[in-house]
């Protein structure tokens, strides 16, 4: 049998994978073939490259090269495989004929695959939301059928699985698939109409998914924001390095000042220079500030650490951010007035990820 995995970009294809190989599935990745050829003809591993390199190759050969390569490799090896990343319709026509194929197509909401990609930090992947964008547009549609046609591909598919919800819940989905699969011997063509694959009562053994560093990491800092003492912005901070957690911080007031959450806040007006004005609590220490202070006290050193945090240091907090000597900040949200942050942090060679494009605003009290 073979399975081929198309979608949008970090939509989930890779956990699809994962899921296929716990279940005895050989994998063949057109990613990995495409970096292979990257490799050998002594080109920069980056998106743009990647796109040109396949182009070129469907172009020189057939529009089904690349699948047709990788199940040549699969036939070879034997046994059920998946063929992940298909994204010409020439490659699911060549599949189709081989016998036993069926296509799945995975997709997500965008703000949610995008945070996916930056938490995976492939060298393919380190771009700006904006580009991230671009990149999907460029892909989705071409009249050339040497180019993506990622649009054409999902709707050509089996099966398509919406991956919203946990990695339990897409397995789960994957697991109904190939049961239908299975018990059928072959897909009868009003599934392929169907939008999503829905049954009732199939169990489905859940397979564990450890998470990343990045993603084990600001799941920490979760934790450590439910100890802040202002309602205004219960943050945290984890400051790690070598896959160590180093130090943590939430915002909180100094030590033996009362806190906001038994005396009130105290609030101060900031007029910006663009004439938009904010509140913001002066009675507290920021997270990221409470860190770097708890590591100066105990004596550990944070130099070219990571620092995960709720949402864009503020300025201050960036200042002190680039003279503790951190050279990453991964921060959840983007702050509303994180513009000078960004440029310090650009200016001082310190890189910033946002995962989320979402913008944090504290109302005004």
């Amino acid at each position: 049998m073979i399975i081929g995995v198309t979608g949008t970009l970090g939509a989930g294809k890779g956990t699809i994978v994962e899921f296929l190989k716990q279940k005895g599935f050989k994998h063949y990745s057109v990613r990995d073939f495409l970096v292979a050829e990257m490799n050998r003809l002594g080109v920069e591993n980056n998106r743009d490259n990647m796109v040109k390199v396949a182009n070129h190759l469907r172009e020189k050969n057939s529009p089904s090269y690349i699948a047709e390569k990788l199940y040549e490799q699969a036939e070879k090896d034997g046994g059920n495989c998946v063929i992940e990343s298909l994204r010409a319709i020439g490659e699911v026509d060549a599949l189709r004929k081989k016998g036993e194929f069926f296509l799945f197509a995975i997709d997500a909401d965008i703000k949610s695959r995008y945070s996916r990609i930056i938490l995976r930090q492939s060298t393919t992947d380190n771009i700006s939301f904006d580009e991230f964008v671009e990149n999907e547009k460029r892909e989705m549609n071409s009249n050339d059928p040497n180019k993506q046609n990622l649009s054409k591909c999902i709707a050509m598919a089996d099966f398509i699985f919406q991956n919203n919800s946990s990695i339990q819940e897409l397995f789960r989905k994957v697991g109904e698939a190939l049961v239908i699969i299975s018990s059928e011997g072959k897909i009868v063509e009003e599934k392929r109409d169907a939008p999503e694959v829905k049954m009732e009562k199939v169990n489905v053994k859940e397979i564990h998914q450890r998470p990343s560093w990045d993603e084990y990491f600001m799941k920490i800092m979760d934790a450590v924001a439910t100890r802040a003492t202002c309602d205004r912005g219960r943050s945290g901070c984890v400051i790690a390095k070598d896959k160590q957690i180093l130090v943590t911080g939430y915002v909180g007031s100094p030590i033996g000042i009362p806190h906001c959450d038994e005396i009130g806040h105290q609030i101060k007006t900031t007029i910006h220079e663009d004439g938009s004005k904010s509140d913001h609590c002066v009675r507290t220490t920021h997270a990221e500030q409470n860190a770097i202070c708890q590591a100066a006290k105990l004596g550990i050193p944070i130099n070219g650490a990571t620092l995960y945090c709720r949402m864009t240091p503020c300025s201050t907090c960036a200042k002190m951010i680039i003279n503790s000597g951190i050279k990453k900040v991964v921060c959840q949200k983007k702050y509303h007035q994180s513009k000078e942050s960004e440029e310090l942090f650009s200016k001082a060679g310190v890189e910033l990820f946002t995962l989320n494009n979402e913008v944090e605003q504290y109302k005004n009290q």
